[in-house]
């Protein structure tokens, strides 16, 4: 099955869709951090989204958005559904929004995930990303995991 690849818009439907789903996982991966993790995973509306589609239908996503430093992206909101996980799928959505990202003039890209996401570390660390110093607002949890890269 041939996976298509769109960039968008964070207010595509089928992106906001997904990241609903996205927000059910993690709160069962990590009970009680909502509070903390809601308002940060609000997406402003510049953000550069790619959502997934097999046979027309939406399965996986992720986007990027500007950091603090001037020419980095910050990955945000990656998520595929569970019964289309390990087979590719992130890794093409992650390696798209480099490129777009380096389209844009971009030149690093960094990200937090959680001790709690093996499997999200896993394809960070097989695209090439390092482990850094965790950042704000990230830099006091222990459960965080804060990857760079340049492209």
């Amino acid at each position: 099955m041939m996976i298509e690849l769109k960039r968008t818009s964070s207010e595509d439907t089928d992106f906001e869709t997904l990241t609903g789903l996205l927000d059910q996982d993690l709160e069962r991966r990590y009970p009680g951090t909502r509070d903390f993790f809601q308002p940060l995973n609000k997406i402003k509306l510049d953000a550069k989204a790619v959502v997934a589609y097999e046979d027309g239908k939406p399965v996986g996503c992720g986007c990027y958005r500007e950091a603090a430093e001037g020419q980095t992206v910050e990955i945000k909101r990656m998520y595929v559904l569970d019964e289309n996980r390990g087979r590719g799928i992130a890794g093409q959505v992650l390696r798209e929004l480099e490129t777009w990202a380096k389209e844009a003039g971009k030149k690093r890209a960094i990200l937090e995930t959680g001790r709690g996401q093996p499997e999200a570390i896993a394809l960070y660390t097989k695209s090439g990303y390092a482990e850094i110093d965790r950042y704000a607002p990230y830099t006091d949890r222990e459960d965080s995991v804060c990857m760079g890269k340049d492209l």
